[in-house]
């Protein structure tokens, strides 16, 4: 069996990685946040479903009135101009009265029964009914317009002027200086609080979930400092107009590049953005349903009384059940219509009952494995010339670990085409079997009493049933007996044997009864047999005619 996990704490194993990586994804999401052009300007602006997918960026809603990488607020179309037209027409004014020498001034007048917005005189922007939002006058919405100009006219114009960078350059450097010390003080709290993430050489082997836990520890970290160093570069490039000019040129570019249709689904078409949502909450819910069984299995499952197998065979059920619907709903909410899945589904079917017959194969085995419960988690098996405990009971495939500590993957279908010894099935006890073999003249009684001794001190031999043993014959070299005894751990079966083999030995020795080696009788008859040697042989052994010579 697999030695228990040991914790440094009763904290559970995924609390301190999920932390991390949430405090990660927050601090690499602030930049975002803190951006005109972020998501929270994108959500202000346009109250819609994040999942609303199939159009692009400006049939969604208006656009914006930016100066300097500021967006002020946003216009819709009116009449035969797009929201487009008219933005970009406002901002090339407004960038014109931004770079002049003289002073801006911005008006409010009425033409046409509409409040029109005035600069140095001329006409900027009319104030439709669209661009109103509800509850609110256009004269109201034309004079808090009118207000936002001029505060961004007169910051364009200190930001623009020669002491801005005088000014600016101290805080800019304090911003650096507080980046890096987060930056150093993140990676010395990080060492101090997980010091086993950081180990070049553990000094024991990693199982998978620690490594898993030792890398989140480690990215959590680089999120972090890439998101202090990128709050830091967002807030000085927010300082300076070319700057913030650049900036948003580059992410108008990447939104509208991210915002092209590639991939035509039915009657829809979605874009690089909408299949990385997709996935980033498929992901998500893989995560989820995976964070909810193991809260499952150690605050409810492991209360109920019920077997691992049965513990497992829940699990099984409910993951595979809640991805499924999960991404039911997931998609519904992508947009995707799931009757234009019928097509795939009938395709796939085809796959599956031609090429893919051996994975379906060990499918359904796995089905009947789960639902019949042949072997369950924990079971001692043996399967051809494999004996090991079940670890995990898989869709496709099983996870035996044999004697040796390995894990073998094994396909499900093995344990319903082949014969398969199931040593814990029903009730672990077993029986194991000792052989045992004296010389021809010992006193059987003696050796039954030593066998028997054998067995008493041996705290993984049950005293329920009695050990036995028998007479079992009449063998060429010894007299054969068997010791049987019971055990409760079938894994440790030879562990057993051997500790009973070496106490047997020394029992045997103590009363002088000796276990003999295998034997043979040459016997030989017949008259006249010749036994020939070799010349050599024959010299050394016949003395010399001249020493036996009379004298």
């Amino acid at each position: 069996m697999r030695p228990a996990s040991r914790r440094s704490g009763p904290r559970a194993p995924w609390v301190s990685p999920l932390l991390a990586t949430l405090l990660a994804l927050a601090v690499a999401m602030t930049p975002l946040l803190w951006s005109g052009e972020g998501l929270a300007g994108a959500v202000r602006a346009e109250p819609q479903s994040p999942l609303r997918m199939g159009t692009t960026a400006s049939e969604r809603g208006p656009a914006p009135i930016v100066l300097d990488g500021r967006t002020l607020f946003r216009i819709w179309p009116s009449g035969d101009l797009s929201a487009e037209q008219r933005s970009a027409a406002v901002n090339q004014r407004l960038e014109e009265a931004a770079s002049g020498e003289t002073a801006a001034a911005i008006e409010v007048s009425t033409q046409n029964n509409l409040p029109v917005l005035l600069l140095n005189g001329r006409t900027l922007l009319t104030v439709t009914e669209r661009d109103v939002p509800e509850g609110l006058e256009a004269m109201e919405q034309a004079k808090a317009w009118r207000q936002r100009l001029e505060e961004a006219l007169a910051r364009a114009g200190v930001e623009r002027s020669p002491g801005h960078l005088r000014r600016v350059l101290p805080r800019v450097l304090a911003v650096l200086a507080v980046a890096a010390v987060l930056h150093w003080g993140l990676r010395a709290v990080w060492h101090r609080r997980f010091p086993q993430a950081w180990a070049l050489q553990p000094e024991e082997p990693l199982e998978r979930h620690s490594r898993s836990v030792r890398f989140l520890q480690r990215a959590a970290l680089v999120l972090l400092q890439a998101g202090v160093w990128m709050a830091a570069l967002v807030w000085i490039g927010d300082q300076f107009p070319l700057s913030r000019r650049l900036g948003g040129a580059a992410a108008a570019g990447a939104s509208r590049w991210l915002a092209v249709p590639l991939l035509p689904l039915g009657a829809r078409s979605y874009s690089l953005v909408d299949v990385v949502i997709l996935v980033a909450l498929l992901l998500l819910l893989v995560q989820g349903v995976g964070l909810l069984l193991r809260l499952l299995r150690s605050r409810v499952l492991r209360y109920t009384g019920m077997s691992l197998g049965g513990q497992e065979a829940v699990a099984f059920l409910l993951r595979y059940g809640l991805l499924f619907f999960g991404a039911l709903v997931l998609l519904q909410l992508w947009g995707l219509d799931l009757t234009s899945l019928a097509l795939f589904a009938s395709v796939l079917g085809v796959g599956v009952g031609l090429g893919l017959q051996t994975i379906s194969k060990n499918l359904l085995s796995g089905l009947v494995i789960i639902f019949e419960r042949p072997i369950q988690v924990g079971d001692f098996v043996e399967i051809g010339d494999l004996q090991g405990t079940v670890q995990k009971l898989g869709l496709r495939s099983t996870v035996v670990e044999s004697l040796d500590g390995v894990a073998i993957i094994v396909p499900n279908s093995e344990f319903l085409d082949s014969r398969v010894v199931n040593w814990s099935h029903g009730s672990p006890v077993s029986r194991l079997q000792v052989p045992v073999g004296v010389a021809y003249g010992s006193d059987t009684t003696e050796v039954r009493k030593a066998l028997i001794a054998a067995c008493d001190g041996q705290p993984s031999v049950l005293r329920e049933p009695a050990p036995k043993v028998f007479f079992s014959g009449f063998g060429d070299s010894a007299l054969e007996f068997t010791l049987l005894v019971w055990i409760r751990e079938p894994m440790r079966q030879y562990q057993i044997k051997s500790d009973l083999n070496f106490r047997i030995e020394a029992l045997l020795r103590e009363r002088g009864i000796s276990v003999p080696f295998p034997q043979r009788d040459l016997h030989l008859s017949g008259e006249g047999l010749e036994l020939r040697l070799s010349e050599e042989l024959e010299n050394r052994l016949m003395p010399r005619k001249q020493d036996s010579a009379p004298t």
